[in-house]
């Protein structure tokens, strides 16, 4: 069965569903394919705010904001990118608010804005109130926005459509191949769909479930940016991922850093605000990478609640007025979960895998590219956490996760929906699926053989334990030869449900290869840079190197499966690298 659309659209979180609605807009016949009902998409979990320079509660300007993403970066940000990234977040937040968005509101009636990690004012001088917010649920709100637009503009959607591969015309995507198309596995009763396109972009979400404890849901598993490696384009700087500092003690479900913008504390076994011992000046509201590593660090030198792996978060000086306005969600998670009550009860607390500042490399445009010299893979598109900018370097800043699928969402919409005007609907045959058709095929019907639990379950082991907060030469090689051996034994998994009737069974075994490539390129990466930089921290070479280092990784499928590395510059415009104190 092959259908067509002039552009597609894969995921339906944020980025995905501005696209949408920018090429909806356009009147270009376009379509999206999620493998969740849109609303389930993950962009709904982002809790805290989203970041622009409004200066609705004090002094801000759109150039200390790309100071600040660039400096929580560590210097790895490409600095045009952090410009469009401010600059545009501005009239983005303006427009998601004329669309309908119920931002939280200050007594005059304007957008409601609080402080949020390394967020500053005039370069550093101090903390900022720059996040604007919907409560605690911003991420929520965003997502139900957009889908109320796509809906009203007439949007079409694939729901429970599973993307399986890409279409190629000319070539491999890394040789200079043309994407054609998506073959989708349609949950319902396991047909085969190919959809050939002019244009198709990638906003499938992050890869967080490769580790033990992480805040991303089940289906994170790195769907678009394997797929992508596996047609020759390369992954870019994989070995930066992000531990959120605060998530609820062995699941990892995220409290928001909204609790800390708001005042919280972060308590050790004394009692004592122990960031004052790590960032002075901006306490609890430093990077994300520096609080996950001082909490590390108390845990290890035995200050971690009662001698265990906690520390707390303390919301009880707030009262309940403030936690009950700003912080509802996150305090009923505080409940339920852990069966404390947060009025009057400090919150234990670890870090947990939180977002991926790698993936798939683009240009401004949300164009892929595909080579050190950014050449663009022509009809291919990524935005969101599946793509690198690279607008978050090696550290993300809190809420700019939003900024970022909000502003390169749209700028995706916009440049398809400019780009398919100009080009013919390429050539797809009958046997498109076949490949993987085959690989589905051999997968369902293979009599007995590995699961895929236990390979998952491993694979979150290792990576949590070896590539994790810190990270070791030792470490990383035991990962490395971890992976491989993973990667040997996914070739012969096998799945209980033989039937085609909504088998996640099968679609479950498919996602753990997708972790599985995304963790080889990780450990690649990380073993080959030996600095230490934002969130990737070698114990074994603790400092940064701006001579050999200031440099974006490539991690491209060699032919023998291995991972091949590469080096692009960093783009630098204004600022200059620095060192990084907060």
């Amino acid at each position: 069965m092959i259908r067509e659309h002039e552009a597609l659209v894969v995921g339906a979180g944020g980025a995905g569903l501005w696209a949408a609605l920018e090429l909806a807009k356009a009147g270009i016949d376009s379509a999206v394919l999620t493998k969740l009902y849109p609303t389930r998409s993950h962009t709904g979990a982002a809790q805290g705010g989203v970041c622009a320079a409004l200066g609705n509660q004090e002094e801000d300007h759109w150039e200390w904001h790309m100071f600040d993403t660039i400096k929580g970066g560590d210097y790895l940000v490409d600095q045009d990118a952090a410009e469009v990234l401010a600059r545009e977040a501005i009239e983005t937040v303006i427009e998601l608010e004329h669309m309908g968005l119920p931002f939280n509101r200050t007594p005059d009636g304007k957008i409601d804005q609080r402080k949020f990690g390394g967020h500053t004012r005039n370069y550093g001088e101090g903390p900022v109130m720059r996040a604007c917010f919907a409560a605690d649920r911003t991420g929520h709100m965003i997502l139900q926005t957009l889908y109320q637009q796509c809906v009203k503009h007439g949007v079409k959607f694939y729901d429970e459509y599973h993307v399986v591969d890409l279409v190629t015309e000319g070539g491999e995507l890394g040789d200079g191949g043309r994407c054609a198309g998506v073959v989708a596995y349609r949950i319902a009763d396991g047909e085969l769909v190919t959809i050939k396109s002019k244009a198709v972009l990638l906003a499938t979400g992050g890869f967080g479930r490769m580790f033990r404890v992480t805040s991303n849901a089940w289906s994170l598993t790195g769907d678009g940016v394997s797929l992508a490696y596996r047609h020759g384009v390369p992954m870019q700087d994989m070995e930066f991922y992000q531990f959120h500092p605060t998530g609820i003690v062995g699941i990892g479900i995220l409290l928001s850093e909204a609790a800390r913008g708001e005042g919280a504390y972060l308590l050790d076994n004394d009692g004592f605000r122990f960031m004052e011992r790590y960032a002075p000046k901006l306490m609890e509201l430093a990077p994300r990478d520096m609080v996950s590593r001082a909490i590390v660090q108390e845990i290890r030198a035995g200050r971690g609640i009662n001698g265990k792996d906690y520390v707390y978060l303390d919301v009880r000086h707030l009262g309940r007025k403030k936690i009950d306005e700003k912080l509802p969600d996150i305090t009923d998670f505080v409940r339920v979960y852990q069966g404390i009550e947060p009025y009057t009860d400090p919150i234990p607390i670890q870090p947990t895998a939180h977002y991926a500042m790698g993936g798939i490399p683009t240009n401004l445009n949300s164009q892929v590219t595909r080579d050190k010299k950014s050449t663009v893979v022509p009809g291919l598109y990524a935005a969101g956490e599946a793509a690198c900018v690279s607008v978050h370097g090696a550290n993300r800043l809190g809420t700019n996760s939003l900024v970022d699928l909000l502003v390169f969402g749209r700028r995706a919409g916009m440049q398809m929906a400019k780009d398919v005007r100009g080009v013919d609907m390429p050539e797809v045959g009958e046997t498109a699926a076949d490949a993987v058709r085959a690989d589905l095929e051999a997968l369902r019907t293979r009599p007995k053989g590995e699961r895929k639990e236990a390979i998952r379950k491993e694979l979150a082991d290792v990576m949590m334990d070896d590539a994790g907060v810190y990270r070791t030469a030792e470490g990383l090689e035991r990962a490395r030869a971890k992976v491989a051996e993973l990667r040997d034994r996914y070739q012969n998994v096998s799945v209980d449900d033989k039937g085609t009737t909504f088998n996640t069974d099968l679609l479950e075994a498919r996602e753990v290869g997708y972790l599985l490539d995304c963790a080889q390129t990780m450990v690649a990466a990380c073993i080959n840079r030996t600095e230490s930089r934002g969130a990737h921290s070698r114990e074994d070479f603790p400092e940064r190197d701006d001579v050999n280092f200031l440099t974006h990784s490539l991690a491209t499928k060699g032919a023998d499966g291995s991972v091949e590395l590469d080096y692009k510059p960093v783009t630098i415009t204004k600022f200059q690298p620095k060192p990084r104190v907060y």
